[in-house]
């Protein structure tokens, strides 16, 4: 699928800092050296607008899957149309780097519990907590990580880079990610956020859409 770019300048660092909503609890990634792949895909930039499209073929399944990602959603994030845009990105940039939507999800709960402006003791930034050190590696001083796109785009891509470099060991790469790599705390609170909050069977949804009485 196509990426869409605007090429927007960075906020002001300031501003980030005074909207930040407390400190998140993130490990420090460490630099891994690159493949052309992943340069690739991160070397356009990303703004802060919402993702085009959601990629889900079909339309009811999409409806389906916004409408209860929304529900779970709702009390971290009240305003619903915000929290339609921000679920529509994470699946669009999940799914454009190769990652279940459902996984990112729990790792977004674990890495900031979905505060956009969060920053950890290690400086890391954003939804997914990404290290700053990433902007330098790209040569991209101007991009900006709490931006939501241009985070979801470097969080996806930096986890999909991991994945590459482990054979596709998810244990190990999100050990990676948070820079405690062998040490089993972090992957298995995000396996547990991932199956406990935000696992999706489209087809049972459907059933019990269908089946639940009408409310008065």
């Amino acid at each position: 699928m196509p990426a869409h770019s605007s090429g927007l300048r960075a906020l002001i660092a300031g501003l980030a800092l005074t909207l930040c909503s407390g400190a998140a609890q993130a490990g420090a990634q460490q630099y891994e050296p690159l493949a052309a792949s992943v340069r690739a895909a991160l070397h356009e930039a990303v703004s802060d607008a919402v993702a085009p499209t959601l990629p889900i073929p079909d339309a009811g399944e999409r409806s389906l899957w916004l409408t209860e990602m929304s529900r779970r959603l709702q009390k971290r994030i009240p305003d619903e149309n915000y929290r339609k845009a921000l679920l529509t990105s994470i699946h669009y940039e999940a799914t454009r780097a190769g990652l279940d939507p459902q996984l990112v999800l729990g790792l977004i709960q674990v890495e900031s519990n979905f505060r956009k402006y969060a920053i950890s003791s290690a400086s890391a930034r954003g939804y997914m907590q990404v290290m700053p050190f990433w902007l330098k590696v790209m040569n991209r001083p101007d991009d900006n990580l709490f931006h939501l796109r241009t985070n979801l785009r470097y969080g996806c891509t930096i986890l999909r880079h991991y994945l590459d470099i482990e054979k596709g060991d998810l244990f190990r790469a999100l050990g990676r990610y948070n820079g405690s790599l062998g040490k089993a705390e972090y992957p298995n609170l995000v396996r547990t956020a991932w199956e406990k909050h935000w696992s999706w069977q489209p087809q049972q949804v459907a059933s019990a859409t269908a089946t639940k009485p009408p409310s008065n």
